[in-house]
């Protein structure tokens, strides 16, 4: 059993530009946008906090301002509720103001993932951390942080969340080149960021959870500008392995990637499906549907 500290903190990069989802994010951001009754950044908190987080530092930019209030207390909001006897409501509202505590870091460019964490590195300190993405969605009985940091607990080091991607899709991830130790366990040797078609070593993909030992600002603040003019942290990942053991881990859960049209739209009617107030009608207004209807009209 490892001795390692305490996974306490959690970085929530924040400050990208939602440009897949325009113009719905011209104004409001990405992680804003409600997956049926929340925020979907809501959903991966809850997650986090789940997981035993006790402190989440949102790395936001230009424009974001609505996820800090919406974390924040509405003392207007909450007097008008208790006066409306609005009891369910208002206890709702409390719950997201007070499940963890808040830290707002400012990434003045969209310079990449590696850079957001980097932007967190004097809150962060000497410890190990976290690094959620929140428009990755995870639906497990355990949350899947949770997961990775018992793998974190049981052997120490980096940990970083797996998910096996077909082949025809795995170019579109950062991929890593490791050895089995488990069902579910990689020792992690190399990463490769978004392979060429054909060469990935795996189709074990990096998805958006992250366990990273301080060890890693070391190497992103020498990491320079990569693909776009971003600092990545799949390459600063790469260097951490090879000074100490990281380790790749298959969660247990359903992962959707809300960060796209189409992920987003099979979140939002899962997890209405899911949903034990709208579920049984919903389920219903579907049985009514006739997709072929809607793909003739859409051709019209």
């Amino acid at each position: 059993m490892s001795t390692a500290k305490r996974i306490r903190k959690a970085v929530f990069p924040a400050a990208g530009l939602g440009t897949r989802f325009l113009p719905a994010t011209k104004a409001s951001p990405k992680e804003m946008l409600p997956l049926v009754d929340k925020p979907m950044i809501q959903y991966v908190v809850e997650e986090a906090v789940a997981a035993g987080i006790d402190h989440i530092i949102l790395v936001t930019g230009r424009g974001k301002r609505a996820i800090e209030d919406h974390f924040d207390r509405n003392v207007e909001l909450e007097r008008h509720l208790e006066a409306k006897g609005k009891t369910q409501a208002l206890q709702s509202i409390e719950k997201i103001s007070n499940m963890v505590d808040f830290v707002y870091v400012r990434q003045k460019e969209p310079l990449g993932l590696g850079h957001a964490v980097n932007c967190a590195r004097d809150l962060i300190g000497d410890e190990p951390f976290a690094v959620l993405l929140g428009d990755d969605i995870i639906d497990s009985a355990k949350p899947a942080l949770g997961q990775m940091i018992a793998v974190y607990e049981k052997h120490g080091g980096s940990v970083l969340a797996l998910q096996e991607v077909p082949k025809e899709q795995i170019h579109l991830y950062g991929v890593i080149e490791g050895t089995a130790m488990d069902d579910r366990t990689y020792r992690v040797h190399n990463m490769v960021e978004k392979p060429p078609k054909g060469t990935a070593p795996s189709n074990l993909a990096i998805i958006g959870r992250y366990i990273l030992t301080p060890r890693i600002f070391d190497y992103l603040s020498l990491q320079e500008r990569g693909a776009g003019g971003e600092i990545q942290l799949t390459n600063a990942m790469e260097r951490l392995a090879e000074a100490e053991p990281v380790y790749g881990y298959l969660f247990d859960g359903k992962r959707y990637d809300a960060g796209s049209k189409l992920g987003f739209l099979e979140a939002t009617v899962e997890f209405a499906l899911k949903n034990p107030e709208l579920g049984p009608a919903f389920r219903d207004y579907l049985k009514t549907l006739d997709p072929d209807a809607f793909c003739a009209a859409s051709h019209r």
